[in-house]
C-alpha cells in the first residue's frame, strides 16, 4: 500500500492514509511545513487508516456510506468529477472512477503528468472485485473514460502495484475485465478469508471476484 504526499507552494495533501501506518498526518508535517490536507482515492480500510487524525478529509460522497460503516469519524468534503484542488502552483484534477467502489478517484496531477489512480489501476497485483459494492460493469466503462484522456499523463502511481505505470496498461485492463464479464476468462475458486471467491490470473495482474 503505497501513500503519497503532494506539496505546492501554499499547501500540502496526503493522498490516502493508509492501514498498517502510524501516525501518517505526523510523518505528512514532518516532511512539510505546508499546511497538510487529505484526500481518500475510495473508503476501503486499508486506505483510511488513519483518517481520525485529521477533522476533515476529501472523498466522493458514494464512498460516504462504506466509510461510515467502518465506525469513521471526521467531516466528508465532497469530490465530483472535474473538480480542481488548487495546492499553489500545482492543481489536481479529480476523475471519477465507479466500479472497484462507488466512489473511487484517480487524481491528476496536471502539470507533472501523472496519474495517481488508487486501486483500479494496477500490475502485477490483485485489483478486488468482490463484495457487494463492487461493479464490473462501472469499472469497465471507467476504464474507458479513462482512456480517451491518456493524452493527459505520462505515468500512473497506483495504490497496490510497481510504479509507475505507462498509460498503455489501461485498455489491457479493460479487455482483462471484459473478457471476465463475458465468461470467456479462465478462473479458480479461492477461499479469502472465510469468503469464496474467483480468482482470475490474466498474467499481468489478477482480478479477484465473485463465485
Amino acid at each position: 500500500m503505497t501513500i503519497f504526499l503532494l506539496k505546492g507552494t501554499e499547501k500540502a495533501i496526503l493522498i490516502d492514509s493508509g492501514m498498517t501506518v502510524r501516525h501518517a498526518r505526523n510523518i505528512a508535517e514532518a516532511l512539510t511545513r505546508l499546511p497538510v490536507l487529505l484526500a481518500n482515492t475510495h473508503a476501503d480500510v486499508d486506505h483510511v487508516g488513519c483518517n481520525d487524525q485529521f477533522d476533515s478529509f476529501y472523498m466522493h460522497p458514494a464512498d460516504e456510506p462504506h466509510y461510515r460503516s467502518t465506525g469513521k469519524s471526521g467531516t466528508l468534503v465532497p469530490l465530483q468529477n472535474g473538480d480542481e484542488i488548487d495546492l499553489g502552483s500545482r492543481k489536481l484534477k479529480i476523475i471519477h472512477l465507479p466500479g472497484h467502489t462507488p466512489g473511487s478517484i484517480a487524481v491528476l496531477d496536471v502539470s507533472r503528468r501523472i496519474l495517481i489512480s488508487g486501486d483500479p489501476i494496477q500490475e502485477h497485483g490483485r485489483i478486488f472485485m468482490f463484495g457487494e459494492h463492487r461493479s464490473m460493469r462501472d469499472y469497465i466503462a471507467s476504464l474507458e473514460k479513462l482512456e480517451k484522456r491518456t493524452a493527459e499523463f505520462d505515468e500512473i502511481w497506483p495504490s497496490h502495484s510497481d510504479l509507475p505505470l505507462r498509460p498503455d496498461c489501461i485498455p489491457r485492463l479493460r479487455e482483462g475485465a471484459e473478457s471476465i464479464l463475458a465468461g470467456k476468462a479462465e478462473g479458480h475458486s479461492a477461499d479469502f478469508y472465510g469468503q469464496k471467491i474467483m480468482v482470475y490470473d490474466l498474467g499481468f495482474t489478477s482480478f479477484l471476484c465473485n463465485s
